[in-house]
Parts: structure tokens; sequence; C-alpha cells
């Protein structure tokens, strides 16, 4: 399981101001906005995105702007003074605008009236925001407050995954939202930080069900033609949190064998390349692009389990992946730019 001393952050990433910077244009972006509301009556039809969620709208959907303000609080947390005052100030404007007591509130009642929305993907960023607040919160008496606000929300997301967990028996493993080891990832993360034992527990224990046992993943399966996750990789890296770090690297052998050894030696060389996107402005294929860079974050995860010359053939796998979307990152289509900054974090050692 994830240790209790969590290591020092990397230094800031090079486009940091402008990740901050598209992060929030994107989330003051009202339209595209794909609500994901599931209508039940004719008074239940009038949608307007800041009246539905005050809190988390803009950025095209709901679990964008929650992983986007995750983002910006991020870069403002750890790398204020990469940002410069002037975009400190406009994030602190931004979350303190939409992390209102009352606003929140209205995210929690319409979570807690349809519990089945945004499980488990929107959920698990979720947490993550609220983990991220509560810690930025002990050093930042004006984080402190959203962090207070989001409390409500970081609670009503852990009785969820307790509600969720013993009514599903088989996991959901393809490379997209619903994947179910990318959002337990999170979920423990998150929970363990937060101090929530008993949702910690939880994840810790399906993750062992579902995945422990798991050997040969059938890699030459992807990706998919819309993923942003491998399969593999993000239930790999989710292994290497939940197992006892003397069983990682034998489950890990098992599980990707030959990950990282030189050329044809290699069943999943693939996973190493970047992915070929041809239309980068259609959202589902500029998944894609997300799928570089959660590729990136996973391979550097994956590399303390490996032996030196097999980890830095994932290393420099990593490095040629990110920087192949970098650009898309800032200057792409509101596709890619509504997202992808947290994904760059990710891959930046964002849950370090």
């Amino acid at each position: 399981m994830t240790p209790d001393v969590r290591p020092d952050p990397p230094s800031a990433p090079a486009d940091a101001q402008a990740w901050s910077r598209i992060a929030r244009e994107v989330i003051g972006t009202a339209y595209p906005w794909v609500p994901g509301h599931t209508v039940t009556g004719p008074d239940d039809a009038h949608l307007v995105p800041e009246v539905l969620h005050p809190a988390f709208h803009g950025s095209l959907d709901w679990h964008s702007c929650v992983h986007m303000q995750w983002s910006l609080l991020t870069l403002l947390s750890r790398y204020g003074d990469a940002l410069g005052k002037e975009e400190a100030r406009a994030v602190r404007g931004l979350l303190g605008e939409r992390l209102r007591p009352e606003q929140v509130a209205v995210e929690v009642d319409y979570l807690r009236e349809r519990p089945g929305f945004e499980r488990p993907y929107g959920w698990a960023w979720a947490a993550q925001l609220c983990a991220a607040l509560a810690e930025a919160g002990e050093d930042d008496a004006e984080v402190a407050g959203w962090a207070a606000a989001t409390g409500p929300l970081a609670e009503i997301v852990g009785d969820l995954v307790l509600g969720w967990l013993p009514r599903q028996p088989y996991p959901v493993r393809h490379g997209k939202h619903q994947n179910d080891a990318f959002a337990l990832w999170l979920l423990l993360d998150a929970f363990e930080r937060l101090g929530r034992d008993g949702v910690v527990e939880a994840c810790w224990g399906r993750s062992l069900d579902w995945f422990g046992d798991d050997r040969g993943a059938p890699t030459g399966w992807e990706p998919g033609g819309t993923d942003f996750l491998s399969p593999a990789l993000t239930e790999a890296g989710l292994m290497t949190r939940v197992l006892p770090q003397d069983r990682v690297r034998p489950w890990l052998e098992a599980f990707l064998p030959g990950l990282g050894l030189a050329g044809d030696h290699d069943p999943h060389r693939h996973l190493l390349e970047v992915p070929v996107v041809l239309d980068p402005t259609d959202g589902q294929y500029a998944h894609l692009l997300g799928l570089a860079l959660s590729r990136a974050w996973q391979l550097r995860e994956l590399t303390p389990h490996l032996d030196e010359v097999r980890a830095e053939r994932l290393r420099a796998a990593a490095v040629e992946q990110e920087a192949a979307v970098l650009r898309e990152i800032t200057e792409g289509d509101f596709m890619a730019t509504h997202w992808l900054v947290s994904f760059a974090l990710l891959a930046h050692g964002g849950l370090a």
C-alpha cells in the first residue's frame, strides 16, 4: 500500500504557467457541454450548466471540470512560484468562486440523489481534489476554507464507493472512463490521505479480489481505438500500490513477462510506442493523446520494480510519449485541451 510519507514533488513543469492558463480557460468555457444528466421527467429537463452544477461546470463535462480544478490546485500548491503572482491570483480567484460551500452542497445533493452519476471515474477525481485541498489547506488559510467546503463531497464519495464495490462482481477493464483499476488507484491514494480507513480497506480488498491472480495480460489487443488508458499498465500500476513490495516483482513478471526487454524479446513493446493520432479534433480520437500521457505516468511507476536496463527503456519511452503530445496540451483543439493538463501532471508525478 502507499507509504505514509509522501516524497517531495518533482520540480515544476516547464509549461506550468501555460498549463494553468489553459486550465482556467477551459473551465470558463460553458459550451460545448456534456452533462451526463439522466432526465427523469418533464420537470427535469431544464439544463443550465451553472444551475445544474454550480461548482463543476465548464471543461465539457463534470469529471473534466473536477480534475482540471485538481490540476489548478496542484499547480498552485506545488509550483506556485512557477506560475507567477498574477497567474496564482487568477487561480485563487477561480477556485474561490467555484468552491463555495453553498455551491459544493448542490453537487453533494446531486450525487446523493443520483448515486450512479460519474461512477467511478468522476468519483475518483473528486476524491483526489478533496485530498489535495485538505493537504494544501494545512499551510494556506484560503485553501483550508475550500477544503472545509468540500469535506461533505469527500464524505459522499466515500459512502458511494462503499455502496458500489460489494455490488459489482467483475471489474471493468477497458481503456476508458469506467476502468476500475484507474479509479481504485486514485481512490486508494486519496482516501489514504483523507484518513478514511474503511474506504481504503474496501478498495484494497477489491483490488486484490479482481486483479491479484491475473497472469499474462493480453496486451496484443491494445490500444483500443479510443482508449486513454492502457488496461494492462493501469492494472500493473495499481498493483504496485496494493501488493506487499516483495510480491510486486513476481506479480509484474507474471502479468507482463518480458516488459522492457530489448527488441522482439519484449512482447509488450508496442506499449512503449507513441500512439497514432489521426484526428485530434475528434473527442474520441483525442483520447489517444491522453493515452500517451497515461502510459508515460504508468511506465515511470513501474521502473522501480524492474532491473535497471529494462527500467531505462521504460523511462526513455515515457519521455518520448510525453514529448509527442506536449503541444496539444495548450495549443490543441478544445477536445484535447479541456482535459490533458491533468494527465500531463500525472505523467509529471502528480500523485507522488
